[in-house]
């Protein structure tokens, strides 16, 4: 049997990296994964003990950071005293997306994986869940507000969910189209402050 190594794991890595951009999980080979890798499958069952394990491997870190990254920017607002949150509205987010813009820059094949290509996994919904969060917090900032003596429009919870979709769909387009950095910031730059001032209108602010 084959002596465990850093070098076959990365080996086998690499090959299901230009397996899974290709073809997505569902339609990659683990066959073609192997035979790539130079590897046996006996050698491979050594390193993974699965297909969606080894797709794990490549797109977990990059999932924990992203939605680790973006729970901090949404907690820390929401920790914030009530009358001091709109002071600080758009801060923390904005934070979160420069950040997110160059960590997808920096990353952008496994983070392609994550977001393009993982039907099929326990990763298919990432974005999805990513945009349940967003909507949980935006409605309850909008109860902040209306506290704070504000006179907010009720907003369902429906239209909330769209508009969310809607904006990480558009940052995601980073991904898709393999934006360079800097086109990436001017884009979403320009994304931001379109949805601000459609969500200052809804809110009648």
């Amino acid at each position: 049997m084959e002596e465990r190594s850093p070098a076959t794991m990365e080996r086998i890595q690499e090959a299901a990296l230009e397996e899974f951009s290709e073809k997505g999980f569902l339609g990659a080979s683990l066959r073609q994964i192997v035979k790539n890798a130079g590897v046996t499958t006996g050698a491979f069952y050594g390193y993974f003990s699965s297909k969606e394990a080894l797709f794990a491997s490549l797109v977990e870190p990059h999932a924990a950071a992203l939605m680790g990254r973006f729970m901090e920017a949404q907690t820390s607002f929401a920790d914030l005293a009530e009358e001091e949150q709109p002071k600080h509205m758009g801060e923390a987010s904005g934070d979160y997306v420069d950040w997110m813009v160059d960590y997808i820059c920096q990353h952008r094949e496994p983070v392609k994986l994550l977001l393009c290509r993982a039907e099929g996994t326990s990763y298919e919904h990432f974005a999805h869940n990513m945009v349940e969060i967003e909507v949980e917090y935006t409605l309850k900032y909008m109860e902040v507000l209306r506290r704070l003596g504000k006179d907010i429009p009720d907003l369902s919870r429906s239209l909330c969910h769209i508009i969310a979709s809607g904006m990480f769909n558009g940052l995601f387009e980073i991904v898709v189209h393999d934006m360079p950095r800097e086109q990436a910031r001017l884009y979403v730059a320009q994304f931001r402050a379109f949805y601000t001032a459609g969500w200052l209108k809804l809110m009648g602010q």
